[in-house]
């Protein structure tokens, strides 16, 4: 069990709603949240501690970080921050998720309600799993990836770094998305795709 009494989330808007709620029936109580600025609106009755990319920013009042950015580039560049900071970062699993004794797991992960990571799969750091998706055996994930709510990658799937797939995309067994790479909601993708690019579509084709 954590300590819940220095545990702050950065992020407080959108999808820190939905990874507040899943620490909460996970047991992981947050008591504070970072931000540029005070939000008006909190739900969870978080102390406000200000903006952690201020140079005055007291660090020493947080023990633990969870990021709740969706943004990849932006979630990368916090990690690296609070790591910088030697803090630790907590992995918020619902628990309704369903994941393997046999994955392998990283730091700062998010695994929303419903999401299986089945047998061997690996999964980097600092990644989001969302609502339902599927990350079959043998997966390999990499830092800083976004899986999308229903998305399902089948056998031996490879995400590089960065990357996001979008709600209800079907990666076929064996393909290998290159890094910061999207694939849009919805599409079928049945071939490699490489680094930097966008593809949609069933099947899935390259826009940009």
């Amino acid at each position: 069990m954590y300590d819940n009494n220095d545990i702050s989330i950065i992020g407080y808007s959108g999808h820190s709603l939905v990874v507040l709620d899943a620490a909460n029936e996970a047991g992981i109580i947050v008591s504070s949240y970072c931000e540029k600025d005070e939000k008006s609106f909190n739900p969870f009755n978080l102390k406000y501690l200000g903006d952690e990319s201020k140079e005055h920013f007291d660090w020493g009042a947080v023990g633990s970080f969870i990021l709740s950015v969706g943004d990849n580039q932006i979630r990368k560049k916090l990690f690296r921050l609070v790591i910088s900071q030697g803090k630790q970062f907590i992995t918020v699993a619902h628990p309704n998720a369903r994941i393997s004794a046999k994955a392998e797991i990283g730091i700062g992960n998010f695994f929303a309600v419903n999401s299986i990571i089945n047998a061997f799969a690996r999964i980097g750091n600092n990644c989001i799993l969302n609502t339902a998706c599927v990350v079959e055996h043998e997966c390999r994930v990499f830092d800083h990836v976004h899986i999308g709510p229903g998305a399902i990658l089948a056998g031996n799937v490879t995400v590089g770094e960065c990357s996001f797939i979008g709600a209800n995309a079907v990666v076929k067994q064996g393909v290998e998305i290159g890094e910061n790479t999207v694939v849009g909601a919805g599409s079928v993708v049945l071939q490699n795709i490489p680094n930097n690019e966008v593809w949609v579509g069933n099947p899935a084709r390259k826009i940009k």
